[in-house]
């Protein structure tokens, strides 16, 4: 669901179509964008949490049904005993046959609404419970079977027991995906402005912030969600909450800033234009958490489930730098350093986690794809080595890598010499007799970028043996390819026609 090169480098080059290029880009970069925001992440969460004001009950479940008619029957029936009854309940629904026998008998959902909004606070925390395991069902009809509850389950969200409005933001969250008449009459009810309100009255309760992050994200995850969702949640105080809750807390841990970071990301990922969380300074914050992240992984501080934090970090830059105005990005970016901090990212999540060091290549694609200055900080601070000896590797990183590469040479025929000096001319020796086609058209493109900018480099190129690999993809090729290294040879590489004369003049044998 993240987007690919919403900003691209635009490598000039004689001989082709520009526009032709573009196109062909962008095709190719909306069936990716397409592809990953098909591939829905929803999920649905358990809560567990212990009673221990409660007796422990056994429960034989080799007959369910018999169960949960008989529960049915003494909830209706019981007095003082209800509590226990709601907790057989609520571990005898953990069975899906049970929750498909629960829906099917006569106004049970109604009999826990009715427990739910009693008097007795040990029944109605019970009750939310069985709603809960409800939720968490795999059968698609359960949860629509819920909806006489949801009404209740909003209006609790604005309780004092944290423990209740966990459990009815997690029982929300569940509902959301299953059914399109759920979700519709959830947003009909007010989940949005209920979620702003829970998340605005706890801000302090990172366990209570964590489930609004996960039941919004359920929500943000619909399909319809840029046309129907998007605009109400920026349009309510979400996202500066969301933004708030960034910065990870050193006591309670990752997780409410690991949710609060998807949130983001699928708000960004689904918008064209991101100038409402620009101006709230989502760049700026996403960068700066980058740029310590980076330092911690430097140094070795790998918290548990960190990935899981940098991964929607990174997206959420990627796609915010796509809306950015060029002459503002340096401004809302704010600091250099987040070119360091991406290249070391890359390199600690290379050997574990690829797809991963992949996901800041492409923010360090759209990072430098239109600002000169970071294209610079990554020659002054000597991080185009590192760069380039990644390009053997596969799996996206390597093409991902040459477009930051392009992005460099494009912007100055400095930055072409300085990329030549620094290595670059024997990599792409190497790269262009690769299998893969867009690896060779890649490194064509930064070629002809490299040997039109000067003489020098032009004169480098022959002395490392590039007359003789431009002829042999002349002869081994085909199309598009061919036709470039055709145009090289005859006007950027003189020595190529010198080379010619010399060989034409000598005597038959």
């Amino acid at each position: 669901m993240w987007r690919l090169n919403k900003v691209r480098h635009k490598a000039g080059r004689q001989g082709d179509s520009l526009e032709e290029i573009k196109t062909k880009r962008r095709e190719q970069e909306k069936a990716l964008r397409q592809a990953r925001r098909d591939r829905q992440l929803v999920s649905k969460r358990l809560l567990l949490i212990d009673d221990e004001d409660q007796p422990e009950v056994t429960m034989d479940t080799n007959s369910e049904e018999t169960d949960v008619v008989s529960l049915i029957h003494k909830l209706h029936h019981s007095g003082p005993e209800r509590g226990v009854h709601l907790k057989v309940l609520s571990k005898t629904l953990r069975d899906p046959s049970a929750q498909l026998n629960f829906i099917k008998q006569e106004n049970t959902i109604q009999l826990l609404v009715g427990l739910l909004t009693g008097s007795d606070a040990t029944c109605r925390l019970q009750a939310v419970r069985c709603l809960h395991e409800l939720s968490h069902s795999t059968h698609t009809n359960v949860a629509p079977a819920c909806l006489p509850a949801t009404p209740y389950l909003l209006t609790f969200l604005s309780g004092q027991s944290t423990k209740f409005t966990e459990l009815c933001l997690y029982t929300l969250g569940n509902l959301c995906p299953d059914s399109e008449v759920v979700k519709e009459k959830l947003l009909a009810q007010g989940i949005i402005p209920a979620l702003a309100s829970c998340i605005e009255n706890q801000r302090h309760n990172l366990a209570v912030v964590e489930a609004v992050g996960f039941t919004l994200s359920q929500l943000l995850q619909a399909k319809d969600a840029a046309e129907k969702i998007i605009p109400m949640v920026l349009a309510s105080s979400l996202p500066s909450h969301l933004l708030s809750v960034l910065t990870p807390d050193p006591k309670f841990g990752l997780a409410p800033a690991i949710e609060c970071a998807w949130c983001l990301h699928y708000l960004t990922c689904s918008m064209k234009d991101n100038r409402v969380l620009l101006a709230q300074g989502a760049l700026l914050q996403c960068s700066s958490l980058l740029v310590s992240l980076g330092g911690a992984v430097t140094e070795g501080n790998k918290e548990e489930g960190m990935e899981l934090f940098i991964c929607p970090l990174l997206r959420c830059v990627g796609n915010l730098l796509s809306s950015c105005p060029v002459e503002d990005l340096s401004a809302l970016v704010g600091d250099v350093r987040i070119v360091v901090a991406l290249c070391a990212l890359l390199q600690v999540y290379l050997p574990t986690q690829p797809a991963l060091a992949r996901e800041s290549a492409w923010v360090l694609n759209n990072l430098t794809a239109h600002s000169s200055a970071f294209c610079s900080a990554l020659l002054t601070l000597n991080l185009v080595p590192g760069l380039i000896q990644l390009l053997p590797f596969s799996q996206g990183i390597n093409t991902m890598i040459l477009r930051v590469l392009a992005n460099i040479a494009h912007k100055k025929k400095d930055f072409c010499v300085q990329l030549a000096h620094g290595g670059l001319l024997s990599a792409l020796c190497a790269t262009l007799k690769m299998a893969e086609q867009e690896m060779v058209t890649l490194s064509m493109d930064v070629l002809f970028m490299l040997v039109v900018s000067g003489p020098q480099v032009a004169e480098e190129f022959v002395r490392q043996g590039g007359l003789s690999l431009l002829e042999a993809i002349q002869y081994n090729s085909e199309g598009e390819i061919r036709q470039r290294a055709t145009y090289l040879l005859e006007h950027h590489l003189p020595s190529y026609s010198n080379y010619c004369s010399v060989e034409t003049s000598l005597p038959c044998s």
